[in-house]
C-alpha cells in the first residue's frame, strides 16, 4: 500500500499540474511594443473566456518543450505545463531548441518538401545561366536573364502581397508551385529537343518571375499559419538553413548532370522536385493550421498596406534597412568573379570555393539564428552593421584565403540579418496585414537587384572589384548606423556609462530604455 504521505503528495502534484494547464485567470503583464500576437480560434476563445482577437493569453509564453518529431507534441492547441504564460519583458519569446519547429507535423511536411524543391531550384539556376552562356557566348545575356526574372518583383511585388492576404495561402501555394513545375517541364522539353533559343529562355525567366511575385510573400506569410508565434523565428531560420543547404548541394548536382546529359535534364529534375512540396502541402492537416481571416476584395488595399508600414517605426525602419542591404550589400554574383579573375588570378575551382565559403557561412548563420528566440531590432541592426564592416575588411583583404574567411563571416551576419528582419516584421504585423508587409519586404530586398547590380557592376568595371565591394560595405554600414540612431531616438534608448562594479555586475556600458518602442529594440 502507498503511504498516506506519498498519496497526499501525489494528489498535490496532480492538482498543481491541472491548475497550470487550466488556470487562465492569472494576470499577464504584456510589455509595450509592437503587436505580435496570434488571434485565438473560436474554440480557444470559448475555452478561456477571452475575445478571439487581441487576447494576451496566447502570447507571453515560456519555452516550449523540445520534444522530438512524432513524439505526440504535434498539436499546438494543447499546451503543456511548460507553456504556461509568464511575463517576459524585453523579449517576444524564448527559444525552444534549434529544431523545435520540426515537432509540428504540418511544418515537417512543408520543410521536407522544401528540401527537395530548393535543391531543384538551385539546379535550374545554374543550368539556366549555363544554357544562355552556351547559346550566346555572352555574360551580358546572362545578366539579361537575371534581370528578366527579377523585374516582375520590382514592378508588381506589392500586388503579390495583396493576393496573399485575399486568398487561402495553402491553395495559392499549390497553384504557384504547380505553375513553376510546369514552366520547368516545358523548358526541359524545349531544351532536350533542341528547340530552345535565348529569347525563349528570357520569356520563361519572365514568366517564372511573375509566378514568384505571388509565391514569395505567400510562402513567407504561410509560416505563421503552420507554427505558433513562439516558434515563428525558429521556423524562419530553419527555412533559411534549408535554402542554404540546397545552395550547397544543388549547384554540384547540376554541374554533374549538365556535364553528363545536358542542361535540359537539370530542368526536368527541377520539374519533378515540385511534386515533393505540393505533396507536403496537400498532406497537411487543415485542423492544425492557424488560418488568418482573409480580407475581402476592395479598393485601396495596396495603399492601406503602405500606410500601415509607414505609421509603424518598428516596421518602417527595418524595411528601409533591408532595402539598402538588398540593393547594395548582396551583389556577390557581380563581385566574386572579378575578385577571382582580376584580383587573385585564380581559376574556376577557386572561384567555386569562394561561393562555397559564403554558403557555409550562411548556413551557419541560419542555424545559429534557429537557436535564438524572436529577435529584437538591435540584433538585426547590429547584424547589418557587422555585415557592412566585414565587406569593407574583405575589400582590403591582402590574400585569397583571408578573403575566403571573411566571406564566411559575411555569410553568417548576412543570414542573421535576413532571418532577423523577416521574423521581426512577421511578429510585429497584424495577421490580416502580413501578406502585404511581406510582399513589401520582398520588393525592397530583392526588387532592388535590377538597380543595384548594374550600378555595382559599373563601379567594378571602372575601378575594380575591391572598390566595388568597398562601396557596397560602406553603404550597408552607413545605412545600419543611421537606422540605429533613428530607432534609438524614437524609442528613447541611450547608452549609460557606469563604473560601479556591484550595481552593474561588472558591466561598464548598459542600455537605458524608455518609450513604447524600447522593448522591441
Amino acid at each position: 500500500m502507498t503511504p498516506p504521505a506519498a498519496r497526499a503528495a501525489a494528489i498535490r502534484t496532480a492538482t498543481i499540474r491541472t491548475d497550470l494547464r487550466t488556470d487562465t485567470r492569472r494576470p499577464i503583464t504584456r510589455p509595450a511594443g509592437p503587436r505580435h500576437e496570434e488571434p485565438l480560434t473560436d474554440e480557444a476563445a470559448a475555452t478561456t473566456g477571452t475575445a478571439p482577437t487581441g487576447a494576451p493569453a496566447a502570447q507571453s509564453q515560456a519555452p516550449a518543450p523540445t520534444g522530438l518529431p512524432g513524439s505526440g507534441d504535434d498539436d499546438p492547441e494543447h499546451p503543456t505545463a511548460a507553456e504556461t504564460p509568464a511575463a517576459s519583458p524585453g523579449r517576444f519569446t524564448r527559444p525552444g531548441g534549434m529544431f523545435s519547429s520540426l515537432r509540428i507535423r504540418n511544418y515537417r511536411y512543408y520543410f521536407a518538401g522544401q528540401v527537395v524543391s530548393n535543391t531543384g531550384t538551385w539546379m535550374q539556376r545554374i543550368a539556366q545561366d549555363w544554357l544562355v552562356l552556351s547559346l550566346t557566348g555572352s555574360p551580358f545575356a546572362v545578366g539579361i536573364t537575371t534581370a528578366m526574372q527579377f523585374l516582375p518583383m520590382l514592378l508588381l511585388g506589392l500586388w503579390g502581397g495583396v493576393l496573399a492576404d485575399r486568398l487561402p495561402k495553402r491553395r495559392l501555394l499549390v497553384a504557384t508551385q504547380g505553375a513553376m513545375g510546369l514552366l520547368a517541364a516545358v523548358l526541359a522539353l524545349l531544351t532536350i529537343t533542341g528547340a530552345v533559343t535565348p529569347v525563349v529562355v528570357y520569356l520563361f525567366a519572365l514568366l517564372l518571375g511573375l509566378v514568384t511575385v505571388v509565391d514569395n510573400p505567400t510562402r513567407q506569410a504561410f509560416v505563421s499559419e503552420m507554427v505558433p508565434a513562439k516558434d515563428l523565428a525558429n521556423a524562419v531560420s530553419l527555412n533559411a538553413a534549408n535554402f542554404q543547404t540546397a545552395r550547397l548541394v544543388g549547384p554540384a548536382v547540376a554541374g554533374a548532370l549538365i556535364a553528363a546529359v545536358g542542361s535540359g535534364w537539370a530542368f526536368a529534375v527541377n520539374a519533378l522536385s515540385f511534386v515533393a512540396v505540393i505533396g507536403g502541402l496537400l498532406a497537411m492537416r487543415s485542423s492544425e493550421l492557424r488560418p488568418v481571416e482573409r480580407i475581402a476584395r476592395e479598393r485601396g488595399q495596396l495603399r492601406e498596406g503602405l500606410r500601415y508600414v509607414r505609421e509603424r517605426p518598428e516596421l518602417l525602419w527595418p524595411m528601409v534597412l533591408a532595402g539598402f542591404i538588398g540593393t547594395f550589400g548582396f551583389n556577390f554574383p557581380t563581385l566574386l568573379a572579378g575578385f577571382a579573375h582580376d584580383t587573385f588570378h585564380v581559376g574556376a575551382g577557386a572561384y567555386g570555393l569562394l561561393n562555397t565559403a559564403m554558403a557555409v557561412g550562411s548556413l551557419t548563420g541560419a542555424l545559429l539564428a534557429a537557436r535564438r528566440g524572436a529577435p529584437r531590432l538591435r540584433r538585426l541592426v547590429f547584424a547589418a552593421l557587422a555585415f557592412g564592416a566585414l565587406e569593407v575588411l574583405a575589400a582590403l583583404a591582402p590574400g585569397y584565403w583571408t578573403f575566403a574567411l571573411l566571406l564566411t563571416l559575411i555569410g553568417v551576419f548576412g543570414l542573421t540579418f535576413n532571418t532577423s528582419v523577416n521574423s521581426a516584421l512577421q511578429l510585429g504585423t497584424d495577421p490580416e496585414m502580413r501578406g502585404r508587409v511581406m510582399g513589401l519586404l520582398v520588393l525592397v530586398f530583392t526588387g532592388g537587384t535590377p538597380i543595384g547590380a548594374p550600378l555595382v557592376g559599373w563601379i567594378t568595371a571602372q575601378y575594380g572589384p575591391r572598390f566595388g565591394l568597398l562601396a557596397c560595405g560602406l553603404v550597408s554600414a552607413a545605412a545600419a548606423g543611421v537606422v540605429a540612431l533613428v530607432l534609438g531616438r524614437i524609442s528613447g534608448l541611450r547608452l549609460r556609462l557606469d563604473l560601479h562594479p556591484v550595481r552593474t555586475r561588472g558591466r561598464v556600458f548598459s542600455v537605458v530604455q524608455k518609450g513604447d518602442l524600447a522593448t522591441a529594440c
